[in-house]
């Protein structure tokens, strides 16, 4: 799953069935009784390795300071290929506070819309609650998808946010938010308004080798998929 620069389409993002049915994606040894599998949420969830900026999806995330005027890694890439309009919007949104979101159109972007929310900087919240980074990393995540929805948004993805500079450790992260997201979506199942696809663009390898074992544990393959990947299911 290398970076690539070419615009990526949503039939081009692999969706965790696809990946465990190429086996691309493992199975865990165990599966938690407390997350049976779903082939609902195997075919809405999809995770991939690119430049997040390149799919074309209804909105992106951006993982952004609080005051939404760019910055570096995720942030500047996306101000940078979403153009001037982008930051212009954002001088009108007064920041930000960690953990929530706010939305903007895309300009130069191929998505339709940006959701911006703000991470937590991980070793600052711990000192404040050990539990606090977590509650707030769920936070971006929930209502960056309650936004998307509102706005009748099907598909959304987000980078790995707060595993880079902020200093959140990729595992602990892709635990909670891959939790969080089937949470999410099984709260929505049958709403006309449901996201139909969520999609995790990891940029770094050590977030995309988190998010394999976190998805093994939370998102485990169905007999369908195991049985399409060649493993015995009796």
């Amino acid at each position: 799953m290398a970076t690539h620069s070419a615009l990526v389409d949503l039939a081009s993002i692999p969706t965790v069935a696809q990946l465990y049915r190429t086996r691309k994606l493992l199975p865990a040894e165990t599966i938690d009784p407390a997350f049976p599998p779903s082939q609902h949420l195997n075919d809405s969830v999809s995770v991939i390795r690119n430049d997040l900026t390149k799919l074309e999806v209804d909105c992106i995330v951006n993982a952004a300071n609080k005051s939404l005027l760019g910055g570096g890694g995720v942030d500047g890439a996306i101000h940078r290929a979403a153009g001037p309009g982008l930051v212009k919007e954002c001088s009108g949104l007064d920041g930000c506070d960690t953990g929530d979101a706010k939305i903007t159109q895309a300009y130069n972007l191929p998505c339709k819309y940006v959701v911006h929310t703000v991470g937590p900087i991980y070793h600052s919240a711990s000192r404040q609650d050990a539990t606090r980074p977590e509650k707030l990393l769920r936070s971006c995540y929930r209502t960056s998808m309650e936004l998307a929805m509102q706005h009748s948004l099907k598909t959304i993805a987000f980078p790995a946010i707060s595993t880079g500079v902020y200093g959140y450790p990729s595992h602990l992260a892709a635990r909670a938010v891959v939790h969080e997201v089937r949470q999410f979506l099984d709260s929505h199942v049958g709403q006309n308004n449901a996201l139909q696809r969520v999609t995790f663009s990891n940029f770094e390898q050590k977030d995309m080798e988190a998010y394999a074992k976190a998805i093994a544990k939370y998102l485990p393959p169905t007999p369908e998929d195991l049985r399409i990947a060649g493993e015995d299911t009796t």
